[in-house]
């Protein structure tokens, strides 16, 4: 008896309830959504090659002093 009228009050419940309204239909959203995927990719893909700008060994290499832990420069 008691099971029937739980399955009858939740049958109730959920019939009773009403979809929550988005701004546009789902085909629109998962429009924008691959518009806005396509965009980040292509800004990805962009950077691709920015670590091979730099020709190697054109690097200059600084020679810098060893500091103590006061940040004067160590004279041995």
């Amino acid at each position: 008896m008691m099971l029937t009228l739980v399955t009858a009050l939740t049958t109730t419940v959920l019939a009773l309830e009403e979809k929550a309204p988005t701004f546009a239909p789902p085909y629109f959203v998962a429009m924008i959504a691959a518009i806005v995927f396509a965009f980040l990719g292509f800004v990805t893909f962009s950077y691709k090659n920015v670590a091979n700008r730099q020709a190697p060994g054109r690097v200059p290499v600084r020679h810098e002093e060893a500091i103590d832990e006061f940040g004067h420069a160590e004279e041995h």
